[in-house]
C-alpha cells in the first residue's frame, strides 16, 4: 500500500509532462507554420518581380504576373542597359548612399555620445530640442528655401546627403547603447591622458560595432530608397539616382528618351511592364547583399539600442 502512492504520483507527473510535452510540440509546430506561410507570402512577391523581368512583353500584358512564365526574354534587360541612364544613376545612388552613410554614422555618433555623456551640461536640453524634432517639421517650404535659396545646394549630390545627417530616431538609439557602457572606461582613459577625441574614437567607436552597423543599415536604406530629395531639388536628369529612374519610368515619362537617348529611335513597342521590373531588380541587388555582412551585428545593435532608454 506504501509502495503504490509514490507510483501513482509518478504517474500523475509522466501523464502532466506529456501533454506539456505534447502541447509545446504543438505550439512549435503552428508557429514553424506560420513563419513558413509568412516568409513565403513576403517572398512571392520578390518572386513575381524577378522571374516576370525575364518574361515575355506580350505574355505579361495577355497573362498577367505569372508564378513560372512560358515565354523568357532579355529584351527588357538589353533596353534598360542599352542607354547610359542606368549606369549614371547607379554612380548617383551609390556615391549618394556610401558618402551619406559614412557622414550620417560619424555625426549621429558624435552627437549621441554627447547626449549620453553624465557630464555634458547642456544634454538634457539637446535631447529636448532632438525630440522636439521628430515631432515638429519647419514643413516643405522652409525646407526648399533653405537647401535651394540658402545653401545654394540644388542640381548637386549634396542636396541628396546633407538632409538625411542626422536622424533623430537613430540618434537616440545610439544615445541608449553609449548609456549602457561603463564610465569608468573614460576616467580611466582620461588618467591615462587620453582627450575626449581620442577616447571617442580609439575606445567608443570600436566597441559599438553592433549598434553602428544597424544604425548604418538604416542610413544606407534611407539614402538608396529615397527619391523624395531628388524631386525637390535635382533637375538634372544626370544626377537622378535609382530610385527617381524608376519613378519617372513608373510614370512613364518620356521613356524612349529616359533610358535610351533622345537620339535612339526604336521600331517596335518598349516593353514598358518588363523594363519597369528589369529596373527594380537592378536597383534592389546591392542593398539585398550588403545584409549578409552585417547580419551578426543586426539583431544585436537594435536589441541594445531598445532595452534602456
Amino acid at each position: 500500500m506504501e509502495n503504490s502512492i509514490p507510483r501513482v504520483r509518478t504517474a500523475r507527473a509522466v501523464k502532466v509532462r506529456t501533454d506539456r510535452s505534447f502541447t509545446e510540440k504543438t505550439f512549435v509546430v503552428f508557429l514553424y507554420a506560420f513563419t513558413g506561410l509568412f516568409a513565403l507570402a513576403c517572398f512571392v512577391p520578390f518572386w513575381l518581380v524577378l522571374i516576370n523581368s525575364f518574361a515575355d512583353e506580350s505574355a505579361i500584358k495577355r497573362h498577367g504576373y505569372q508564378l513560372l512564365p512560358k515565354n523568357f526574354s532579355l529584351s527588357a534587360y538589353q533596353f534598360v542597359m542599352h542607354g547610359k541612364q542606368v549606369a549614371s544613376s547607379y554612380f548617383v545612388s551609390t556615391t549618394v548612399t556610401v558618402a551619406g552613410t559614412v557622414l550620417a554614422v560619424l555625426v549621429t555618433s558624435m552627437y549621441a555620445y554627447v547626449l549620453a555623456h553624465p557630464k555634458v551640461k547642456y544634454r538634457s536640453a539637446l535631447s529636448f530640442l532632438t525630440y522636439f524634432t521628430m515631432i515638429f517639421g519647419a514643413g516643405l517650404v522652409g525646407f526648399y528655401i533653405l537647401i535651394a535659396n540658402w545653401l545654394h545646394l540644388k542640381d548637386t549630390l549634396w542636396a541628396l546627403i546633407l538632409p538625411y545627417l542626422l536622424n533623430p530616431f537613430f540618434a537616440f538609439i545610439m544615445v541608449s547603447f553609449f548609456r549602457t557602457l561603463p564610465y569608468e572606461i573614460n576616467e580611466a582613459a582620461t588618467v591615462d591622458g587620453a582627450n575626449d577625441l581620442k577616447i571617442f574614437f580609439r575606445i567608443i567607436l570600436p566597441i559599438s560595432k553592433p549598434v553602428i552597423a544597424t544604425v548604418g543599415l538604416f542610413y544606407a536604406l534611407q539614402y538608396w530608397n529615397d527619391f523624395f530629395l531628388a524631386l525637390m531639388f535635382i533637375d538634372d536628369y544626370k544626377l537622378h539616382p535609382l530610385q527617381m529612374m524608376i519613378r519617372q519610368l513608373i510614370s512613364n515619362i518620356n521613356i524612349s528618351a529616359y533610358v535610351g537617348g533622345s537620339q535612339t529611335v526604336y521600331n517596335q513597342p518598349l516593353p514598358t511592364y518588363g523594363v519597369q521590373l528589369a529596373t527594380v531588380c537592378l536597383t534592389i541587388g546591392p542593398i539585398v547583399f550588403l545584409y549578409p555582412f552585417i547580419q551578426k551585428y543586426f539583431v544585436k545593435g537594435i536589441t541594445i539600442g531598445a532595452l534602456k532608454g
